[in-house]
Formats: C-alpha cells, sequence, structure tokens
C-alpha cells in the first residue's frame, strides 16, 4: 500500500502589517495597514493587522473606503526590502524540517514533511512546532494547513487564522471541504467561477460529482484536472527548494499616474519598461523571441498581444520596436485612453546563442551591445535609474519607481 504524502501549507498571518508591528510593537494595539500610494493610483490595502480587520477592512480594498470603515487606520508605506528578510528567516526554519519547500508568495510556502515524520512527529505535530519557532524567533504567525496533497493543504491553512493548524485527511476531506464553494480552490477564478454556476456547479462537492463529459465539453482538459482535485487524487509534486527554476519570462509593469492618450506617451512608457526587461534578462543571460504587450484602458479592461520574431534579443531598442508595432497593428491609436502598460518577453533561451538580425545590421547591433553593457555597468553601480534614456525623462505619468515584476501572464488556470 502507498503511503499518503504529508504536505503543509504554511501562511504568514497578515504579513507586511504584521511584520511593521514586529518592527514597532506600539503599533500592535492600532489598527495598522501597509498600503499603496494614492498620489500614483496604487491607493489599495496590501496588508492589514487582526485589529484593522475586526473593522471590516479588507486586503485589495482601496485605501478612502478602508479609511470609512476605520477612520484611525494607520497606513504605512511598503518596505519590500523588510519584508524580505523576514520572508528568508522564516523560510530557514522550515529549511530544518524539509528541503522540499516551494514558495508561494513572499508569505506562502508548501512543504513536504513526508520524510520527516520520523524525526518530528506527525504532520500536524511539524506544523505545531513551526508555529511556534516562527512566532518565538520572528514575532510572527504562522497558520498551517496539513494534508495529502498541495491543494488541501493550501484549503487548510486559509480555513483558521490566525496562529492555527488545521488538518484535512483522507478520511475528513469531503466533510471538511466538499461544502465550500468552488472557487475557494486557488486555480478557480472569477470567470471560471461563473461558467461553473450556470451549470449548477456551486461546490467543490458539486465539482467532484460532476459528470465528466460535461466538465470537459466547457472546459477541456482543465475540466478534468479541476475533478481531479476535488476528488483529492492530484499528486502534484512540492518542489525542492534546492531545484533551479527555468525562468519561462520576465515582464514589467506599471499603472500611469494619469491617464495617457497619446501614442508619445505610451511609446515612452513602452521604452521606460523594455528598458527594465532588457536589463533583467541581461542579468540572468537569457534572451527571448516572443515579445507582448498589454494596455489596460480607464475602463480597467485589459487587453494583449504578442509577435513571434526570427531571432531572441535582449535589447530594449528592439523589444520596444515590436510592442510599436504591436500597438499600432491591434490598438486604435486615435481613441485611446491608457492606465497601465505592461511588457513582457518569453520563448528565452541562453543569450550567447547566436542572435540573427532584423532591425539592426551588425555594425549598429554591436554597437548596441556595447552600449548595454555600459549602461549595465552604471546601473550595477550607481542604481538603475541613474541612467534613463531621454525619452522617459520628466514624464508626469510614468511610475518610474513602481513598476512591479511580472510573475504570471494568466489571471486564472481555465480561462
Amino acid at each position: 500500500m502507498v503511503r499518503d504524502r504529508v504536505i503543509l501549507h504554511c501562511d504568514i498571518n497578515n504579513f507586511y502589517a504584521s511584520a511593521e508591528c514586529v518592527m514597532n510593537p506600539a503599533l500592535s494595539k492600532y489598527p495598522v495597514a501597509v498600503a499603496g500610494n494614492p498620489r500614483t493610483r496604487h491607493g489599495i490595502i496590501l496588508a492589514k493587522n487582526e485589529v484593522a480587520k475586526k473593522y471590516g477592512v479588507k486586503t485589495a480594498q482601496v485605501l478612502w473606503e478602508a479609511k470609512q470603515l476605520c477612520p484611525d487606520l494607520i497606513c504605512l508605506p511598503p518596505q519590500m526590502s523588510k519584508y524580505r528578510e523576514f520572508s528568508e528567516q522564516v523560510i530557514e526554519i522550515y529549511k530544518r524540517f524539509t528541503d522540499k519547500i516551494e514558495s508561494f508568495g513572499p508569505d506562502e510556502c508548501w512543504l513536504d514533511v513526508t520524510n520527516s515524520i520520523k524525526l518530528f512527529g506527525s504532520g500536524e505535530n511539524i506544523a505545531n512546532t513551526l508555529r511556534k519557532y516562527v512566532k518565538d524567533e520572528t514575532g510572527l504567525t504562522i497558520s498551517v494547513g496539513v494534508s495529502f496533497n498541495k491543494y488541501f493543504a493550501k484549503l487548510g491553512s486559509d480555513m483558521k487564522k490566525p496562529d492555527a493548524t488545521t488538518v484535512i485527511s483522507r478520511e475528513n476531506f469531503k466533510q471538511k471541504i466538499w461544502g465550500l464553494p468552488a472557487d475557494t480552490l486557488i486555480f478557480i477564478g472569477r470567470r471560471t467561477y461563473a461558467k461553473l454556476q450556470k451549470l449548477n456547479i456551486h461546490t467543490i462537492g458539486d465539482l467532484a460529482n460532476a459528470p465528466n463529459d460535461v466538465l470537459k465539453k466547457h472546459f477541456g482538459v482543465v475540466g478534468t484536472r479541476m475533478k481531479t482535485v476535488a476528488l483529492g487524487e492530484d499528486t502534484t509534486d512540492v518542489e525542492d527548494v534546492n531545484d533551479i527554476k527555468t525562468v519561462k519570462s520576465v515582464g514589467n509593469g506599471f499603472t500611469t499616474i494619469r491617464d495617457i492618450h497619446s501614442i508619445e506617451e505610451i511609446e515612452a512608457c513602452i521604452l521606460t519598461l523594455a528598458e527594465k526587461v532588457a536589463y533583467r534578462m541581461r542579468k540572468i543571460n537569457v534572451a527571448g523571441k516572443t515579445i507582448h504587450l498589454g494596455l489596460k484602458d480607464n475602463n480597467l479592461h485589459w487587453s494583449g498581444h504578442s509577435i513571434t520574431i526570427s531571432h531572441p534579443t535582449n535589447t530594449a531598442l528592439e523589444i520596444s520596436e515590436y510592442c510599436k508595432q504591436l500597438l499600432n497593428q491591434y490598438w486604435d491609436t486615435q481613441n485611446l485612453s491608457i492606465r497601465s502598460v505592461r511588457v513582457s518577453v518569453c520563448s528565452l533561451c541562453n543569450a550567447n546563442t547566436t542572435l540573427q538580425l532584423s532591425i539592426f545590421d551588425d555594425k549598429k547591433l554591436n554597437k548596441l551591445k556595447k552600449l548595454n553593457s555600459t549602461l549595465d555597468k552604471i546601473r550595477d553601480k550607481y542604481g538603475y535609474y541613474a541612467v534613463r534614456p531621454a525619452k522617459t525623462i520628466d514624464r508626469d505619468f510614468i511610475n518610474y519607481y513602481e513598476s512591479s515584476k511580472e510573475i504570471s501572464e494568466d489571471e486564472e488556470l481555465a480561462d
């Protein structure tokens, strides 16, 4: 008989806000939130402490709405470098129990402790020990789900907060989770759940018992996967912390400080992002052949298009030129009102691969290589924004310091 795996999902409670309260304990008795800057249109709640939560303050809530619920809410700007230090400290504690650790953002991790239970006791015992160690050594608290697969462990960590352990076993999972809404599963997003509801599939139990042919007709192979997870039959592995992840895409995006309308303004944003993307690609020695441009208008509608070129590139000018082609080909450039721009490159390969020429000839490409090398050295020494293209300087709509790494362009699995 094959032994069930023992998988934990550990979630740092109210991470950013909790870290702020650890750094300044006097804040702990007040409602505290970490929030973006409303002046740059990032005015949303990123995290809140338990006191703020009691007032109804929620993550992703617009700042002014949170202030209406809690007028005395203390809002702090994010300190990402500090949060990373806390995250690394917590992961070091996890490593004492297993090397099979898979991060799911800075505050969440899966741990496969199947081979650790002989040393440290049951999965529940390990979870409780981890909670104690994290609290004693960092001041943070974690909630832990214990189960026999990743998805149920994730559900467990969400079911009881803060500072709690929840066990979802093969014997009790139908009772514990089949009554939950189907979109409680992490890969079922808003649009997929709406489609499921139209099929009279509302709960995880409904999904588990749905006819295979119905799911396949409406969702293809993803429908089969959704049912597999609902039935508790998923066998996805937890990645080893020492495994080298393959980078599949490199991208950056930002929300503009004000809506932009002209081609010139959009192209300035594209060049700003292409510079950042190209720099990051060169740092990890990759080049890519598929270039993607995404735009969000003032109605919050995202649209995106890609072009696959004949050669791999990691040059900002070339990336931006192809993005401009996409802009002119797919968007009505006379009637644009844009609030977010995103540029990414995928179909990556080693940058040492011989580059075929497209936009640039040999002479110009060699000059660009030398220029890129010089720019990279300056940025490495003095900071990324020590040098910028002239076309992007003094633009009142560009969030120079708030462009964010793109982790995934897929909003949800099934759409």
